[in-house]
């Protein structure tokens, strides 16, 4: 109120600077956080395939999961060691028929052309499947593959 002329001035626009309200910000973090832990889809493969993995002297973390299509190549589990009845697995697939596996890696890299396929094969599995699929590989373009392995102790 101004003394002199003895009515109320109009604030000036610069005294009572308005803010962005932040009073519900906790509210949208919160419903932000649900929302992508709901839509997030952990990957898990459901192997069905017995891998024991060869050792190895020197090893390479890749790093961009995403990029990997691992194949298994083992004894199916619930079969009697020995039994001669080893099972290629792709991902999630249990593979009847080796031939099948060109057509799903091909459509696998139209989508992801950097895929890397990584085998885990076990210790015991027949060289002569193994060379079967990367020959299946080798057809469909997949020309980016891994070994993996467990790190050999260093006895000393």
């Amino acid at each position: 109120m101004n003394a002199d002329s003895g009515h109320f001035e109009k604030e000036s626009a610069d005294a009572g600077d308005q803010g962005i309200p932040t009073s519900s910000l906790p509210d949208i973090i919160f419903m932000l956080l649900i929302f992508f832990m709901v839509s997030t889809v952990m990957r898990q493969t459901n192997v069905k395939v017995k891998t024991s993995l060869p050792q190895a002297q020197s090893l390479e973390k890749i790093e961009q999961k995403r990029l990997i299509s691992y194949v298994y190549i083992g004894p199916k589990k619930g079969n009697v060691k020995g039994s001669g009845q080893t099972g290629v697995q792709v991902d999630d697939a249990l593979i009847q028929d080796v031939s099948n596996i060109q057509g799903i890696m091909q459509r696998k890299i139209e989508e992801e052309p950097r895929l890397i396929v990584s085998f885990k094969v076990d210790q015991e599995a027949e060289a002569g499947m193994l060379r079967d699929v990367e020959q299946e590989l080798r057809d469909a373009n997949a020309l980016r593959i891994n070994y993996a392995s467990n790190q050999e102790e260093q006895g000393g």
